[in-house]
């Protein structure tokens, strides 16, 4: 039995406090974070039960399955009106579990976690593949995922040998820093989100937004550092940061999601974090000054470019073609750290679209997790959640599903075999209809890369050559 609490063991609701600076009293039981979590059904505690827990001083809460099932959606934390990061809590409970040796609920995602950091550690950046074999043998299931596996492969996706990065310690000042964009493409772009790198990249260019890729830039972190380790948390993706602020360029950007969320809040928050600050002083020898600015890269290309020019670029307007922006949940969340102007229904991705010449159909789960951070721990539930919004998208009548996230292009597309859908429905990056508008063709739109094919759906439409 998992000795949960001392007599004398401090409070969870103070370490919850000094965890994520969180006054967990502030809740009044409104039920908006149990009403919006698209993973309610699957909790022991709904998360206002365990808000209500932590103000009773019931430590049982850590051995709840709901803080290891939450999928970090932050679909909470944008909904409560107190502006309570629900989400965080959930972290903090977490690291307070590990740090009062309660066993975690859901050991697999657990184990997912450490091994991850383990990995990133050694390597600088998460090799894919290597992880998921070494994941899978840990879980004794060591052909588990193996047709994924294959069709990822044969698309070129999945790359055998990792790569290896270190923070430099010694970095040159770019010519025009203030012209100039910093890229951090993510783990996924060299592998699982190679199409979606290279039409970004192009796409950029076409629009005369130069993407500088930061020397030897390191893993953000992802999912498993925030609920690890909260100073670890900002000092990952602080340590690239302090190499842009070295480069003197003021404006990251990046193409993934998970990248983008963890960059952000490092921005909001990690300047505040003396410790972070410190490790990255020791890392790369440079006090970081958090002079470094934000962005995913739909805000670079609307702000850099606008969706006038993006519109006189167009070679080959993509008329006639119905899509579904799905932004997934970290786009636009939490909107206290993103400052989004409307994180329920954005609209951002559907003028991009729209300036291509597509027309985008209104639907309700365009913000909708689709469970990627449960994809390899849980596959079942995240099928059935990712499911959910291939199937509304369809109902919608869209005949595609544009996307600007690795992790929720992998899900939504790769996983699409497995989901026993009637009809497959293309998914896929927004650059790519971005590469086939400005008149690459398929070749150079990399569509061949995608699980399910579109390029049956666009010659219909006479997109293609």
């Amino acid at each position: 039995m998992d000795a949960v609490v001392e007599p004398t063991a401090e409070p969870l609701s103070n370490r919850v406090l000094d965890h994520i600076g969180e006054n967990i009293f502030r809740c009044f039981q409104c039920l908006k974070c149990s009403a919006g979590c698209p993973l309610a059904d699957e909790f022991d505690l709904m998360p206002n039960q365990i808000m209500r827990s932590l103000q009773l001083g019931d430590a049982e809460v850590l051995k709840s399955r709901a803080i290891w099932l939450c999928s970090s959606c932050y679909t909470c934390a944008t909904r409560c009106p107190q502006g309570i990061d629900v989400t965080g809590v959930m972290d903090a409970l977490r690291m307070e579990a590990h740090a009062r040796g309660v066993t975690a609920a859901i050991p697999e995602i657990d184990r997912f976690n450490l091994l991850f950091l383990r990995f990133v550690h050694r390597f600088g950046r998460l090799p894919e593949l290597l992880f998921l074999l070494a994941y899978n043998l840990l879980r004794g299931q060591p052909l588990r995922d193996m047709a994924l596996g294959w069709r990822m492969i044969k698309r070129g996706k999945l790359k055998l040998l990792p790569r290896f990065a270190h923070t430099p310690k010694t970095v040159q000042v770019v010519e025009r820093p203030r012209d100039k964009v910093a890229y951090f493409p993510g783990c996924a772009a060299h592998s699982s989100a190679v199409e979606y790198d290279l039409t970004a990249r192009t796409s950029a260019a076409a629009l005369e937004i130069e993407l500088i890729e930061p020397p030897g830039w390191t893993c953000c972190g992802a999912g498993a550092a925030h609920a690890s380790d909260r100073t670890m948390a900002h000092e990952m993706p602080m340590r690239t940061m302090a190499t842009i602020e070295r480069m003197g360029i003021d404006t990251v950007t990046s193409p993934c999601s998970n990248c983008f969320a963890r960059l952000k809040v490092a921005e909001h928050s990690a300047v505040d974090d003396a410790s972070a600050l410190d490790r990255v002083k020791v890392v790369t020898g440079h006090a970081y000054q958090g002079s470094v600015k934000v962005q995913h890269l739909l805000d670079t290309l609307l702000d850099r470019a606008g969706l006038a020019t993006i519109a006189q670029r167009v070679r080959r307007p993509l008329a006639g073609l119905r899509v579904a922006c799905y932004y997934g949940c970290l786009i636009t969340r939490p909107s206290q750290v993103t400052g989004a102007d409307n994180p329920e229904y954005p609209m951002k991705m559907d003028n991009l679209l729209q300036a291509l010449g597509a027309e985008t159909v209104g639907w309700s789960y365009k913000t909708d997790c689709c469970g990627a951070s449960l994809s390899v721990t849980q596959t079942p539930l995240s099928l059935k959640m990712s499911r959910k919004v291939v199937v509304d998208a369809q109902e919608c009548g869209a005949e595609a599903v544009a996307t600007m996230c690795p992790m929720c292009h992998l899900n939504l597309d790769a996983r699409q075999p497995e989901m026993e859908l009637e009809t497959p429905i293309p998914i896929l990056q927004a650059t790519q209809f971005m590469s086939l508008a400005f008149g690459f063709g398929a070749k150079g739109a990399r569509l061949g890369q995608n699980i399910v094919d579109p390029r049956p759906l666009l010659g219909l439409k006479n997109l293609l050559d």
